[in-house]
């Protein structure tokens, strides 16, 4: 916001990010909660029943894929946008989970899953997805190491409800690209066992089954990653539209699709408790949650932050970076 000369005040969008020069909130309210309410611990451990639903998920995506392969192009992205978009982010979120071992307690268990989470998703990111976002959990916000936070060159181009809403399209390009180019990690073994397996099925399906089947696998995870209502939790986690708040839970109906991704406070809080066990931490303690500000729908969102002219990529808050991280 600024002052014109006339005394009137213009909402305009920020050029630097919200700056914090304390640490990030979640560690300190998990000792708080933990001290009052120590049967949380009892939440801590994987969900036995994620193998099931990621298998369950594969195959349906996989045999939708296989029943596309004589459609007309209209048909498989009408399908992809309003079916195969919410199968495969789905499966992105999964891949989430697995990244804090919360289907296995073995952690070459969770790998595994992981990478055979990932095949319908059409691109190999289920390794070095983990390594990313295990960096963000543990230095939330830190410049130079949270590469969930936008890059100063999106944020400088990113300024009106045009380029806003073309980024949006573009976000998932944009989050798994990010890393590869402002922090890049040498790829290892895991890495290249991921690449293999995807890249066979992803031949195996051009194959057998023609390019139509692998356009709708692709493009089920690119608009469902873009305009769309499932992906607006990219947005509502921790872009800051209060200043005194840097995440934000959501409480709608989409948790149920989505691995209760929405309960993002609650999971940063404790990501030692698998999804389909988060609301239970809000019953616990709900003092904790309940004067935060949270979402009902990720469609709005989506809507706030393209229209609302003070909020952009720098709507996000970051702090420096200590010596010994």
């Amino acid at each position: 916001m600024r002052e014109e000369g006339n005394g009137e005040k213009v909402m305009v969008m920020a050029r630097d990010f919200f700056w914090s020069y304390t640490d990030e909130p979640h560690a300190t309210r998990r000792r708080q909660i933990l001290s009052q309410y120590p049967q949380i611990k009892d939440l801590f451990g994987p969900d036995p029943w994620a193998a099931l639903k990621i298998s369950g998920v594969v195959l349906l995506q996989l045999l939708t894929a296989t029943l596309l392969q004589d459609a007309s192009w209209l048909k498989i992205l009408i399908v992809a946008y309003f079916f195969g978009s919410f199968l495969n982010h789905n499966l992105f979120l999964a891949i989430h989970e697995l990244s804090h071992n919360l289907a296995f307690s073995t952690p070459s268990y969770n790998r595994w899953l992981g990478i055979f989470a990932n095949l319908p998703i059409g691109v190999p990111m289920s390794v070095t997805f983990q390594k990313y976002h295990l960096e963000h959990h543990r230095y939330q916000g830190v410049d130079g190491i949270d590469m969930d936070i936008p890059s100063q060159a999106e944020a400088h181009l990113v300024r009106n409800a045009l380029t806003k809403s073309i980024w949006v399209v573009l976000q998932l390009f944009f989050y798994a690209l990010r890393p590869l180019f402002l922090k890049p990690k040498p790829p290892g073994l895991w890495e290249f066992t991921n690449f293999a397996i995807q890249l066979t099925l992803d031949a195996a399906i051009v194959y057998f089954y023609g390019w139509r089947s692998f356009v709708y696998l692709m493009a089920s995870t690119f608009v469902g990653g873009g305009m769309h209502p499932i992906a607006g939790h990219f947005i509502s986690e921790h872009y800051v539209f209060n200043p005194e708040q840097e995440t934000y839970s959501y409480y709608g109906p989409l948790n149920f699709l989505t691995w209760h991704v929405g309960y993002h406070n609650e999971h940063h809080d404790f990501p030692r408790i698998p999804g389909s066990k988060l609301h239970k931490v809000k019953e616990l303690a709900p003092e904790y949650y309940e004067g935060l500000e949270a979402y009902k729908s990720w469609s709005q969102v989506i809507y706030m932050y393209v229209m609302d002219r003070t909020v952009g990529p720098f709507s996000r808050m970051k702090r420096k970076s200590k010596k010994s991280e």
